[in-house]
């Protein structure tokens, strides 16, 4: 489906530079030329990405009774894949431009493209690409196994999986079974995926390899549909938990035609990204075809015995599938904000600063001594963090003055910044009260201000971290 127009370039690229500058997210192996199509998350984009995992989880399997979870291999045996009809029928139709060499995916063009070449043509002139008959291509990243790995030995070949889900279906009687579930019930995973992408693009959004959040939904054949709905509902209200609102989401109920082959319902979940409405999410209602071919392909039954009403079927399955990847840069395009400062008549004053939820912020606050010269200021600031560190990732930063320190932290998403000042210490407060023990918590998104007791300050923040 082409990219739909909605797009702020300029934007996308003031995130893609504070990605980097800041520590979020860096080009993988850039010292080399880079690996296109596959990104590394530095110390603050690892922190959000495993706030948000571990969010996701926290609502999905730990507050629930009929979720559970597993950690499935990457490395997946070839009869899984080709049960699931992965191997041999897992492909994009790909053309390339004759002349600039360029790859493009054939039913993604609307329109023959510039061509690469043009640069050598005259000012003014368009030249377009002369592209080659489309061809399919295989998505699927293949390796040998063992010490028959490098003869013909058609066994010793392996995948790396393109999708989390196949991993949950092979392993679905296994977990009914060890765990005494009943249906309805879902087994949750978050892993990485690998697929050979003939054009990655957009930032991290399409990637070779990425990572999921997903959930398999097994249920009676006469509940699907209504469960597909039922999930939806649920998805949206996670993404305006983490801070992407509703407005900025679309709902397409895809089509008949344009569904996978086993779907029976699709709802892709789209968000207004910089550079276009995209996909961040599918619910899908995939039947009872994946455990049907699994059944048939491996000659075991994968039937759900209802001892109540002693009727046996094969699961069908709603499967809400999430990037996590595409989730968190929705959620720093989502965050990213520059606030006009500027007093009448005073210089350009612009703040830039990041709204995510405390919840997934890499960094929940940050202590700051208001002077670095001042041992006593300096020992308080790091009783201070001793006391919330065991609890939460806490930035203590020194250097600068206060206004620049509290800079820093809004432009990384830092939600509180907690200043220890002489007051702190004992020093009459400016209307003479007693303020000894208390510190400055300033608030990064109305930059106000309040005075909090040390005493209170561990479940003054994490009542504020849900």
């Amino acid at each position: 489906m082409a990219e739909r127009t909605h797009t702020d370039p300029e934007k996308m690229e003031k995130i893609v530079s504070l990605c980097k500058g800041k520590g979020f997210i860096f080009q993988s192996g850039e010292l080399y030329g880079g690996l296109n199509g596959c990104w590394d998350y530095g110390p603050l984009g690892a922190e959000l990405k495993r706030n948000l995992k571990e969010y996701w989880w926290r609502k999905n399997v730990q507050e629930r009774d009929d979720i559970v979870g597993m950690d499935g291999s990457i490395l997946t045996h070839q009869a899984v894949l080709t049960a699931s009809g992965h191997v041999g029928g897992f492909s994009d139709p790909m053309c390339d431009c004759k002349v600039c060499k360029k790859r493009y995916r054939a039913d993604q063009l609307e329109e023959v493209p510039l061509c690469e070449a043009k640069k050598q043509l005259p000012k003014g002139e368009d030249k377009r690409c002369e592209l080659t008959e489309p061809k399919e291509f295989n998505l699927m990243f293949e390796t040998k196994m063992g010490a028959s790995a490098d003869d013909d030995d058609p066994n010793a070949v392996a995948y790396l999986r393109p999708e989390t889900a196949q991993t949950i279906f092979v392993q679905y009687k296994n977990v009914l079974d060890s765990s005494r579930l009943k249906i309805p019930f879902g087994i949750a995973q978050i892993g990485k995926a690998f697929r050979n992408e003939i054009n990655p693009r957009n930032f991290t959004f399409r990637s070779r390899e990425f990572e999921q959040m997903e959930i398999e939904y097994f249920c009676h054949p006469d509940d699907g549909m209504k469960l597909t709905d039922e999930w939806l509902e649920k998805r949206l209200n996670f993404y305006e938990e983490i801070g992407v609102p509703r407005e900025k989401l679309h709902i397409l109920d895809v089509p008949d035609g344009e569904r996978a082959h086993y779907s029976k319902k699709t709802y892709d979940i789209e968000y207004e990204f910089p550079f276009g409405i995209q996909e961040l999410e599918g619910v899908a209602y995939r039947t009872d075809y994946d455990l049907g071919k699994h059944q048939e392909c491996s000659g075991k039954s994968l039937e759900y015995f209802n001892p109540e009403t002693k009727e046996r079927f094969i699961p069908h399955v709603v499967e809400p599938s999430a990037g996590c990847d595409r989730t968190v840069l929705a959620v720093i395009c989502e965050a990213y904000d520059e606030e006009d400062l500027t007093k009448e008549g005073g210089k350009p004053d612009i703040r830039k600063v990041m709204r995510l939820k405390p919840c997934i912020a890499p960094i929940k606050a940050a202590v700051l001594p208001l002077l670095k010269n001042k041992p006593e200021l300096v020992a308080k600031a790091k009783e201070v963090k001793a006391l919330l560190q065991p609890h939460m990732n806490i930035f203590y930063d020194e250097t600068a003055a206060i206004g620049r320190r509290y800079r820093r932290q809004d432009e990384v998403g830092t939600p509180f910044c907690i200043a220890i000042d002489f007051e702190t210490l004992g020093e009459e407060g400016p209307n003479g009260e007693d303020l000894s023990d208390t510190v400055t918590v300033r608030h990064r998104d109305s930059m106000e201000q309040e005075r909090i007791a040390i005493s209170e300050l561990l479940p003054w923040l994490l009542a504020r971290m849900v």
